[in-house]
């Protein structure tokens, strides 16, 4: 005690170093759940681009996860701890995003996943309207604090870290079109008509706000291609709009390049110049795995007849990114197309048993299934998903493809009237009706719905030339011209090799 001051308090003050790690850690970003008066985009928005900048980090900090898998992990409602160990994470992001009367309040928070112990909180406040400006932020707290472990000497720096993430002070049109690009980001990511419709148009006002904003390009292009793989658009009418967003191929700017294989795959399957949609891959090969990349190049080489380089491709990539369900699906959907029959109905049963809730193992688990002699299993898979899904023709067309195998004809055939009635009405996909047709019997209606494919360029053309289930019509002249499609485009690229 000091008289008359009051009490001065003395402590020794040992320095215990700074906690080391050998490597980077690996980090999984999990959606920010989301309170009262919050939109519900936010939460997975801000995860989405944190996961974005903190990859780009330069120089590298942490290892992030996998976001697919992250967030399907989150929506089977693990909690952050569960999920890092299922990702075999060192860290975990999560927090909290609450609305006040006019800002946002973000607590985030770091776990470490061994003990579940945490290493840090942060609380950020910002204006309702800049949203972008928490993103930067909590990027720039989240460098600033890895930034204590040092990596076997080369730590990152707090100079680095802010030099990792500094921008310039953003005007209120771009501030706006970040909201709009991350409103239409997650709705395109829903898979439904209508919500994928009013993406298109966020993501188009995005860019007319922000020319600038590259990945609101980026995402319009996959929007496309995910669009006509749906059948909620014509595939011509999805290529034009995805070209505006891209501009001049020859001219795609750094930073943008993940919009490559959306258009290769638009080379290949609109234009039907393979050379192009080559050149296209190749630019982008260097990329790391990404959930729309990993599609865009898998179903490049299915529709080639490539089965073994799909496979491998999607298998390489299950192992970065585990328990994405289109990647298990498609796997079992890529054994099927290559004749590995015993194979695609593991894989499909392992999808279905890891991911019951999901869209994808169910649609590609149908029609594996129901060729494989499960017919029971498959008729309620595919009735379960044209329940959900009613604005899915292809679950349509599944429903009676499973239905037909089954025994049901008059069912079968109920659907795929219904489905030519809706054709008179709107553009509808024809691709996964004639199997129907096949197992029907009706080989004239199966190869007037191939022919109408080709002719509107449909994307799962080439992959049903190769499917087994149209076995009985390869005898058919006419499917030997639709095959001579394939390899004539085979021929050219031959003819006209990559530039090295």
């Amino acid at each position: 005690m000091v008289p008359k001051s009051g009490y001065r308090f003395t402590a020794e003050v040992e320095h215990l170093g700074v906690e080391t790690v050998s490597g980077p850690p690996c980090l999984a970003i999990v959606p920010f759940t989301t309170g009262y008066g919050v939109p519900d985009f936010l939460g997975s928005a801000i995860a989405e681009d944190a996961c974005i900048r903190l990859a780009g980090a330069q120089p590298a900090a942490p290892l992030i996860l996998a976001r697919d898998s992250v967030f399907t992990l989150a929506r089977s409602g693990l909690s952050p701890r569960q999920i890092g160990k299922r990702m075999n994470a060192d860290l975990v992001l999560s927090g909290e995003l609450r609305a006040m009367a006019s800002r946002y309040r973000l607590r985030a928070e770091m776990i470490r996943v061994e003990n579940g112990s945490q290493l840090w909180a942060e609380d950020l406040l910002v204006d309702r309207t800049q949203m972008a400006e928490l993103v930067r932020d909590l990027v720039n707290r989240t460098l600033l604090r890895l930034s204590g472990l040092r990596h076997s000497g080369s730590g990152l720096s707090i100079a680095a870290a802010e030099a990792a993430t500094a921008e310039l002070e953003p005007s209120p049109q771009r501030l706006e079109a970040y909201e709009l690009f991350a409103r239409g980001r997650h709705e395109w990511l829903t898979l439904e008509r209508h919500r994928m419709q009013d993406a298109v148009q966020h993501l188009e006002r995005a860019i007319a706000l922000d020319p600038d904003l590259t990945e609101a390009r980026v995402h319009l292009v996959h929007l496309c291609v995910a669009q006509a793989m749906s059948g909620f658009a014509p595939c011509q009418a999805m290529a034009e709009m995805a070209r505006r967003a891209a501009g001049p191929v020859e001219q795609v700017p750094a930073g943008a390049e993940a919009m490559l294989p959306g258009l290769g795959w638009i080379s290949f399957h609109v234009d039907r110049d393979l050379p192009a949609a080559q050149r296209a891959f190749a630019r982008s090969a260097h990329l790391p795995h990404d959930a729309r990349v990993t599609r865009a190049r898998a179903m490049f080489a299915l529709g080639r007849g490539r089965f073994s380089e799909a496979i491998e491709l999607q298998r390489a990539a299950i192992r970065l990114d585990p328990f994405s369900p289109w990647l298990h699906a498609r796997l079992a959907w890529s054994y099927h197309l290559a004749g590995e029959p015993s194979l695609s109905v593991h894989t499909a049963h392992a999808a279905l048993e890891r991911f019951p809730e999901e869209s994808g193992p169910a649609l590609y688990g149908a029609m594996i299934l129901a060729f494989n002699g499960d017919t029971a299993r498959a008729v309620g898979l595919a009735q379960m998903l044209a329940r959900r899904m009613p604005y899915l023709d292809s679950a349509a067309a599944v429903h009676a493809y499973a239905l037909a195998i089954a025994g049901r004809g008059d069912d079968a055939r109920t659907i795929l009237e219904r489905l030519q009635w809706l054709r008179r009405e709107r553009y509808a996909l024809t691709a996964f009706s004639p199997a129907a047709y096949v197992a029907l019997g009706d080989l004239n209606a199966a190869l007037a719905e191939l022919h109408t494919a080709d002719h509107l360029r449909c994307p799962w053309f080439f992959q049903m030339l190769a499917d087994p289930r149209l076995l009985p019509l390869r005898a058919r002249a006419e499917y030997a011209s639709m095959l001579g499609t394939l390899a004539g485009m085979e021929a050219d690229a031959e003819r006209n090799p990559l530039e090295e």
